[in-house]
């Protein structure tokens, strides 16, 4: 057990710097708008859905109702959809984690999870739900403390969001060096950047996923073959 959990640390260690920070700077967006810093707690600990939460922000400024915030938040989390069907065949092994491991699945866990290689001591199902449990861990201390202390410092929060941009970097250049078959990749960037032009950068996302998944699918067999 001891080597599971250190092993799911040190695999969510590098999420742990984007996560503070983003979770932060929510906090401290979050009290700016009056609200008492449990509520910082409480969102990040049941929402937990980082761009979510700050597009939650501009709902809660601007008196949203609640349809709209249900819309939003199925256009803004579409892309987990996809997440979940390339765990399709984990779901069954997860057990007892099965519904907190869907509710942590993150862009980035899921980023860390698909790059895991575990060694035959440690305890897959017991990592993956460690490696989210930490995960969220982060998110709701970097909120918190934002909430608390981050309202009374003046701080220029500016370009911390990059943090996870590099953090994708470091994941997919893992992955490469990891899998001698790139066509997955490939893929993903071509789909990418036909529609990142085409659909612009806040909707490209979707529809460069859809594409990517079903050209996977189309050739399913080939990845698996060059695979084997």
């Amino acid at each position: 057990m001891k080597k599971t959990i250190r092993f799911a640390f040190q695999k969510s260690f590098p999420i742990l710097f984007g996560y503070v920070f983003m979770g932060f700077a929510f906090g401290v967006m979050l009290t700016e708008l009056g609200y008492h810093p449990i509520w910082a707690f409480l969102i990040s600990m049941l929402v937990y859905s980082g761009s979510l939460q700050f597009v939650m922000i501009s709902l809660l400024s601007g008196g949203a109702a609640l349809p709209t915030i249900g819309l939003m938040t199925l256009l803004v989390n579409f892309r987990h959809i996809f997440y979940g069907l390339s765990f399709l065949d984990k779901v069954k092994q997860w057990g007892k984690y099965t519904f907190y491991n869907i509710f942590a699945l993150t862009d980035e866990t899921y980023s860390v999870l698909c790059s895991c290689q575990f060694p035959e001591d440690v305890n897959e199902k017991k990592a993956t739900f460690l490696i989210a449990l930490f995960n969220h861990s982060y998110w709701i201390i970097g909120s918190l403390l934002g909430a608390v202390i981050g309202s009374a410092i003046p701080l220029n929060m500016k370009g911390v969001d990059f943090s996870m941009t590099a953090l994708f970097i470091v994941i997919f250049i893992d992955q490469w060096r990891a899998f001698p078959n790139h066509l997955p990749a490939f893929t993903g960037l071509i789909c990418a950047a036909v529609f990142l032009p085409i659909m612009g950068p806040d909707s490209f996302l979707v529809p460069a996923l859809i594409s990517t998944v079903l050209i996977l699918m189309l050739l399913k067999r080939r990845i698996g073959k060059e695979a084997e």
